[in-house]
């Protein structure tokens, strides 16, 4: 049986509507309310996986998730001293920094971890861990491992990762096993009309 993975990205946060990165913030409350009707659009799943953050957490027990499993390889991507910090602010104190990271993947001027090490991580969790889990699986993830699954799924390069948009609450679907991923664009999370 293939592996199936649905990726939820996470609910909208106060950080993601100021373009700061991301520090452990809360979901907004509407977001919350929206995640919950959401819940029964979910297909049913053998297991539920979420990454190890804050607004990822809370998403999962809006979205009614219960037993759901912290995965390491999930985590977000590492901005170092940026954590916190608007895009702004760091375009205007570090401009050649920043140019350098959304430019180079294996850059990391912020002291913390490069988009390549990133995707290395994602990738070797898909290839090893992810193909052998039979049946559905359903993982509420940062938005920049959706972007890496997509770019392994694909084999596309990563300077691709930045033009994936990966908007609050929505679904991208992976399905096969090691070396060779199908990726399922357009799945539908559509709050059921109240």
């Amino acid at each position: 049986m293939a592996a199936r993975i649905l990726l939820v990205a996470p609910a909208m946060t106060p950080a993601l509507r100021r373009a700061a990165f991301e520090d452990g913030e809360s979901i907004e409350a509407a977001a919350a309310v929206r995640a919950g009707r959401l819940a029964e659009t979910l297909p049913g799943s053998a297991r539920a996986l979420v990454s190890p953050t804050v607004r990822c957490g809370e998403t999962a027990r809006a979205l009614g998730l219960e037993e759901v499993a912290e995965e390491p390889a999930f985590a977000r991507l590492d901005v170092g001293r940026w954590r916190g910090r608007t895009l702004e602010e760091v375009a205007g104190g570090e401009p050649e920094a920043l140019a350098a990271w959304s430019g180079d993947s294996g850059a990391a001027p912020h002291g913390g971890e490069s988009v390549r090490e990133l995707c290395a991580r994602v990738a070797g969790w898909l290839d090893s861990v992810g193909a052998g889990l039979d049946g559905r699986t359903l993982a509420v993830v940062e938005p920049e491992v959706v972007r890496a699954v997509v770019l392994h799924a694909l084999g596309a390069p990563e300077g691709a990762f930045w033009r994936i948009d990966v908007p609050p609450l929505s679904g991208t679907e992976v399905s096969g096993r090691a070396g060779r991923w199908n990726l399922r664009l357009g799945t539908a999370l559509v709050p059921p009309v109240p």
